[in-house]
C-alpha cells in the first residue's frame, strides 16, 4: 500500500508489555516495513545518500542572499535530505523495537543518529545566514519565487529568532554540543533501568515481586492495601537512598537548559522553552492558574476515590487501584470496531480514513519477547502511511491506547494530504489533542452503550483517572520543572534534598495534604527521581493543554455539530503551516491563553463525578 504520510515524533504511552500468544484476528497484526525499504541493503543505500548529500548542502554556504533561485535550491536540498533521513530513521527504529535484544538493529539506530547529528551540524550555518540576508530581501525572494512557498513559514520563523541566533561558528558549536546536552537523559535511563539495584519484596499472597520501574507500575495498583504500602515503602525507600546521585543527574539537565537559554539571550527559561513554537507565556500561566483554582475539584475526586475504595484515610498509595474492576475482554478486533463507532461523531471523512487505515499492515499489535514496551505512532516517513507499535493485552486500557495512537495516525494522514513535507511537522502542542479527542469520544460512546450501572461506573472511573493523571498531575510536573530551573537561574543550590523539598511541597498542595484530604508520606516525596519526563525539556505541560483542548473540542462538537467539527478538522489539516497557537486560534477560534479550554475540562470532570455519585447514592438508597 502507498498512501502518503509524515512527521518526526513518537508518542509514547508507557505500559507493561507481557509476552503472549498471538490470537486470531481480522486485522493485520505485524507491520510490513517493505513500504519503507524492501531490504536492509536498500536502507544502507539511502543512508549513504544522505551522507553524500551533506557536502552538496554545504556548498550553498555564503550564497543564500545572491538570488531567490539559490535560496530555494539550498532549502530544497536540506528538505530532501531531511525527508530521506526521516524514512531511514523510522526503518531503523521500528526494526530495533521488534526485538531490543538484537545488536544489529541497535547499531543501525546509532548510525542514523550519527548521520543526523552530522546533518544538523552541517546545516547550522543556514539560520544565521538567512538572518543576515534580512527580512526585506527574504520577503522579496518569497514573492518572486513560487517554489519558496513551502518554506515561507520556516523562513519567517527563522527571522523571528534573529535576536537569539548566534554566529555560524557558534551555532555549529552548539549543534555539536547537542551530544553532550543529551547525556543527562541517557545517564538517567541507564542508571534507572539497568544499574540501580531495585528491591524485591514478598506480597501477602506469598508472591515475590521485583520492584524495578515496570514492577512498581504494576504492583502499586494491587487490591491489598498493606501490599500497596509495602510496594511504596520499598520502591521509594530504595530510590531515596540514591536521591543525591539522581539529583546531580537532574541538575545537569537543568544546567544544560539554562546554559542554552542564557547563551541565546532569552529573558528567562520559560521564554526560551516556549520560543520554539512561538507560544505566548500566558498559555503556561493560564494553565497553572486555572489548575490551582480547581484543586477543590481534584480534592473532591480523592474523597470520592476514598468512598469507592471503602477506606476512611486515603493515602498516596491508594491512588492507583482501579475504582471498578472489569473482566470484559477487548480484543484488537473489538478495539478497532468500537473505536470506529466511537469516533463516528468526527464525520464521514475521518471515519473513512480510519476504516482504510486499519486495513494496512503498518501496526505491530501484540507483545512478544524482546519487543519494546508501551505504544507509539511513528510518522516521520513522509512517503508512507504511519506506523504504530502497540502491546495489546485485551483490556480496556489497550482499546483506549489504540484509539489514542490511531488519532495520531489520522492527524498525520490528514496533515500530509493537505500540506507539503516542509509544513507537515505539526507541533507537540497540537499533536496530543488529536489523540485525546479520540479517547474522549470513545469514553462517551462506551458510557452511552454500557449495559448496566456497574459497567458505567467502570468507564466513569477510568475517565476520571485519566483527567487526574493527564491534567492535574502533568500540570504539577510543569510547575516543578519551572521551579527547579528558576532555582538554577537565580544561582541557588539544587541538591537532591532540595529537589525532594520542592517536589514534596507541590505534591502535598495538589493532594490536599494539609487540608486532610489525602496524606503524603515524606518518604514518597522523592518521586521526582522516578519521572523521565523531566528530561524532555518542558514537554509535560503540553499533555495538560492538549487534554484541555480535547475536552473543549469534544464539548463543542457535541453541542454545535458540523460547524465545530469542520473547525476541528481544519486544525488537523493545518499541520505545521503556522505556529500552533495561531493554528488553534485562526482555524477554530480556540485561544489557549484564556481560561475556556481549561474550564471545559473541569466541567467534564465535575460531570463525571456527578454521575458516579448519583449511581452510588442510588445503590446505597
Amino acid at each position: 500500500m502507498k498512501r502518503l504520510l509524515l512527521l518526526s515524533l513518537l508518542f509514547p504511552i508507557l505500559t507493561l508489555a507481557q509476552e503472549s500468544e498471538t490470537p486470531e484476528t481480522k486485522a493485520p497484526t505485524v507491520w510490513d516495513l517493505t513500504d519503507l525499504f524492501p531490504s536492509v541493503e536498500d536502507w544502507e543505500t539511502a543512508l549513504n545518500e544522505v551522507s553524500d548529500g551533506i557536502p552538496v548542502l554545504e556548498s550553498y554556504q555564503g550564497k543564500l542572499g545572491e538570488s531567490a533561485a539559490l535560496l530555494e535550491a539550498a532549502l530544497k536540498e536540506r528538505s530532501d535530505l531531511s525527508r530521506k533521513l526521516g524514512r531511514v530513521r523510522v526503518y531503523a527504529s521500528l526494526k530495533a523495537d521488534e526485538d531490543l535484544g538484537e545488536p544489529e538493529p541497535r547499531a543501525r539506530k546509532q548510525r542514523v543518529s550519527s548521520v543526523s547529528s552530522e546533518l544538523w551540524q552541517s546545516s547550522s550555518w543556514m539560520s544565521p545566514e538567512i538572518i543576515a540576508v534580512g527580512p526585506e530581501k527574504i520577503e522579496a525572494f518569497i514573492a518572486e519565487a513560487p517554489g519558496l512557498a513551502p518554506f515561507d513559514h520556516g523562513l519567517r520563523s527563522t527571522l523571528r529568532h534573529a535576536p537569539h541566533t548566534l554566529t555560524p561558528e557558534v551555532e555549529r558549536v552548539l549543534a555539536a554540543a547537542g551530544k553532550l546536552t543529551r547525556q543527562p537523559s541517557q545517564i538517567y535511563s541507564v542508571f534507572a533501568n539497568a544499574d540501580l539495584p531495585w528491591p524485591t519484596i514478598t506480597l501477602s499472597t506469598g508472591e515475590e515481586v521485583y520492584l524495578n520501574q515496570a514492577g512498581y507500575s504494576k504492583y502499586r495498583a494491587v487490591d491489598n492495601r498493606d501490599d500497596r504500602k509495602a510496594v511504596f515503602d520499598a520502591f521509594w525507600g530504595k530510590l531515596g537512598a540514591y536521591q543525591s546521585t539522581m539529583g546531580q543527574v537532574l541538575l545537569s539537565e537543568v544546567e544544560a537548559n539554562v546554559f542554552q537559554s542564557e547563551m541565546r539571550d532569552y529573558d528567562n527559561i520559560l521564554d526560551w522553552t516556549l520560543s520554539g513554537d512561538n507560544l505566548p507565556e500566558e498559555v503556561y500561566r493560564s494553565l497553572v492558574k486555572v489548575t490551582n483554582e480547581s484543586l477543590p475539584t481534584l480534592h473532591r475526586y480523592f474523597k470520592l476515590r476514598e468512598r469507592m475504595l471503602g477506606i476512611d484515610d486515603i493515602r498516596y498509595y491508594d491512588v492507583y487501584p482501579d475504582l471498578v474492576e472489569s473482566d470484559e475482554v477487548f480484543t484488537i478486533d473489538r478495539s478497532i470496531e468500537t473505536t470506529v463507532l466511537g469516533v463516528a461523531g468526527l464525520g464521514e471523512e475521518y471515519g473513512d480514513l480510519l476504516k482504510s487505515y486499519v486495513q494496512i499492515d503498518h501496526t505491530h499489535v501484540f507483545p512478544q519477547k524482546g519487543k519494546r514496551s508501551g505504544a507509539y505512532m511513528s510518522g516521520s516517513a513522509y512517503d508512507t502511511d504511519p506506523y504504530m507499535l502497540l502491546n495489546h493485552n485485551d483490556d480496556y486500557n489497550s482499546m483506549s491506547t489504540y484509539a489514542h495512537e490511531v488519532g495520531h495516525a489520522l492527524h498525520t494522514i490528514l496533515t500530509k494530504e493537505h500540506q507539503p513535507y516542509e509544513k507537515s511537522g505539526y507541533s507537540t502542542f497540537i499533536a496530543e489533542t488529536a489523540a485525546i479527542v479520540n479517547e474522549l469520544m470513545l469514553q462517551d460512546y462506551a458510557l452511552e452503550n454500557a449495559k448496566d450501572d456497574q459497567e458505567r461506573l467502570f468507564y466513569l472511573g477510568t475517565a476520571l483517572e485519566q483527567l487526574r493523571g493527564t491534567f492535574f498531575r502533568q500540570t504539577m510536573f510543569a510547575e516543578f520543572e519551572l521551579a527547579i530551573h528558576e532555582e538554577v537561574e537565580k544561582g541557588a543550590p539544587l541538591t537532591g534534598d532540595r529537589l525532594t523539598q520542592l517536589y514534596g511541597d507541590l505534591l502535598k498542595r495538589y493532594h490536599g495534604h494539609d487540608e486532610g484530604v489525602l496524606t503524603i508520606d515524606d518518604a514518597y516525596c522523592v518521586e521526582w527521581a522516578y519521572i523521565p519526563h523531566f528530561y524532555y525539556d518542558f514537554y509535560v505541560f503540553q499533555y495538560a493543554t492538549s487534554i484541555s483542548a480535547a475536552a473543549y473540542y469534544t464539548e463543542e462538537i457535541k453541542k454545535n455539530g458540523e460547524p465545530a467539527l469542520e473547525k476541528y478538522l481544519n486544525v488537523l489539516k493545518a499541520g505545521g503551516s503556522d505556529d500552533p497557537h495561531e493554528i488553534l486560534l485562526e482555524e477554530s477560534g480556540l485561544d489557549m491563553t484564556q481560561e475556556a479550554p481549561y474550564r471545559a475540562l473541569i466541567r467534564r470532570m465535575e460531570s463525571i463525578m456527578d454521575q458516579i455519585e448519583l449511581i452510588l447514592d442510588q445503590e446505597s438508597a
